[in-house]
């Protein structure tokens, strides 16, 4: 337990007398005793946030509850009064006068937070946290004065005016460079970010959505601890408020992570979001390098040079992205589509990789289908299908003009449909790979009867029929499938002669 002097607020000093533990923060102390945690804000004023009177801090702690309970309910509480009792000691929502307010939250294991185990968050849990994010995007209030270049633009400034001051700590070269570079990539997206901002995409979010606020409960993930302390911080750009979380995965060498949130994100929230979702991808790399200036420099405040340097490097690199690339896979029912994209596409493009387009989730959102939800057989008609296949190529095209990689996930039992995914990549001048998947019979009926909550609808029936059909000449590469890893290993090599 830590003491506290009293020039901290005589109300933090008493709670930290009984307290089993006390976690101190630049702006506030969480008191943990028992079951609870008390949360005292500090009385400060740093600019950015202000908690120097008890009307802000009560403000603050009101926002705080009210925001967060969007998404951890079971977590956040209440605001208790503390106050003066009659002896003239403390107490909690008693009758004398008002001292100070603190946040009542219940306690959970701090191992359980998801920057304690990153490795945790793979596969499902991964899908699971994208498509958590996405829906409490869909659900949060828009502001249309929020956003944009307002935002964004007061975070850059910011960054640039700690990060040349820190420049003896970071180097004053890469310090320079990120600086220019973000300027320059900032002035380039201005228009998007703009654009973005009146379509509908400047809402209130999370703001501080890294590892460290994201508590992992009963096999789920739960968001905690947004900012409430200014709106310039949390009524942001939705993809900016995810570029946090898939900054400090790729920092963390998660970048499978990071691509399976990005992509099952970007899934879910076409379900619910504006148009012009994909074209935002275009600011993706500013996004991320700006999340780690940020780290950049609180983390040199804190001491940690090397990890400061680190992060300076990181938003660097980001302001670099690699060019676009198309893969397509096809093949029939079981040949692994959707595993290998999953596999491949974290090392496939710009940061954290390509987007991954399944014809399957396609069909799904076009017909207002839950992502796992079984399709009726009239969307497997062959209109209903070449709809689907239309609606991908067009969202494959909107995203490679925003300059990130794409994989294709669909059997493309059509030559027709193959050959129209050449010439989109021609046309936009992209190198292209169409990959053509196979495996013995034997190992594509056991995947299929082995398949529970996916997207695909194919069964071993289906799959038959699949296998009876002459798919026409075929110009792309093949791949055996059998084994994944080597299939995995195949298809992330360039082809001979790109």
């Amino acid at each position: 337990m830590s003491d506290l002097p009293l020039t901290e607020g005589e109300a933090a000093a008493w709670l930290a007398r009984d307290a089993d533990q006390v976690i101190d923060t630049s702006c506030a102390h969480v008191f943990l005793k028992g079951d609870i945690a008390l949360k005292v804000k500090r009385p400060v004023d740093f600019g950015f946030l202000d908690f120097s009177t008890l009307e802000k801090r009560r403000w603050a702690l009101d926002r705080e509850l009210d925001f967060n309970r969007a998404t951890a309910p079971d977590i956040y509480h209440r605001v208790r009064r503390i106050t003066r009792t009659a002896g003239g000691g403390l107490e909690l929502d008693g009758g004398g006068a008002l001292v100070d307010y603190a946040l009542e939250m219940r306690r959970f294991d701090p191992k359980a937070v998801l920057s304690e185990q990153p490795q945790a968050l793979t596969g499902e849990l991964a899908e699971t946290l994208g498509r958590t994010i996405a829906r409490g995007h869909i659900g949060a209030r828009v502001n249309l004065d929020g956003g944009g270049v307002k935002a964004l633009g007061y975070t850059i400034r910011t960054n640039a005016e700690h990060l040349r001051a820190l420049a003896d700590r970071l180097g004053a070269d890469t310090v320079e460079r990120v600086v220019t570079g973000t300027d320059a990539e900032f002035a380039r997206q201005t228009p998007l970010l703009e654009a973005r901002r009146a379509a509908g995409f400047a809402r209130q979010s999370h703001g501080d959505l890294h590892l460290g606020n994201i508590l992992l409960e009963d096999g789920r993930p739960i968001p905690f601890d947004c900012i409430e302390f200014n709106d310039l911080l949390s009524e942001i750009d939705t993809l900016y408020d995810l570029a946090f979380l898939l900054m400090d995965l790729c920092f963390r060498d998660r970048a499978p992570a990071a691509n399976r949130v990005l992509n099952t994100y970007l899934d879910e929230a076409a379900r619910g979001m504006p148009a012009g979702l994909l074209e935002g991808l275009a600011a993706l790399p500013l996004m991320l390098s700006a999340r780690a200036s940020v780290r950049a420099h609180v983390a040199a405040y804190q001491g940690e040079v090397e990890l400061a340097r680190a992060y300076i490097a990181a938003a660097e690199a980001h302001l670099k992205p690699a060019p676009a690339r198309l893969i397509a896979l096809g093949g029939v029912s079981g040949t692994g589509k959707t595993t290998l994209a999953r596999l491949v596409a974290p090392g496939v493009g710009a940061a954290p990789g390509a987007v991954i387009l399944r014809s399957d989730e396609v069909r799904k959102r076009l017909k207002g289908l839950g992502p796992t939800e079984a399709a009726p057989a009239s969307a497997y008609s062959r209109e209903e299908m070449q709809a689907a296949y239309a609606a991908m190529l067009a969202e494959a095209q909107t995203a490679l003009k925003a300059g990130r990689s794409v994989i294709l996930d669909a059997t493309y039992m059509d030559g027709a449909n193959r050959d129209a995914v050449g010439a989109m990549a021609a046309r936009l001048g992209v190198p292209f790979d169409g990959v053509w998947l196979t495996a013995p019979a034997a190992v594509l009926e056991a995947r299929v009867a082995a398949r529970r909550g996916d997207a695909s609808d194919a069964t071993v029936a289906v799959l038959r029929q699949q296998l009876a059909r002459d798919p026409g000449p075929m110009t792309w590469r093949a791949v055996d499938a059998s084994e994944t890893d080597a299939a995995a290993a195949a298809i992330a090599a360039k082809p001979p002669g790109d």
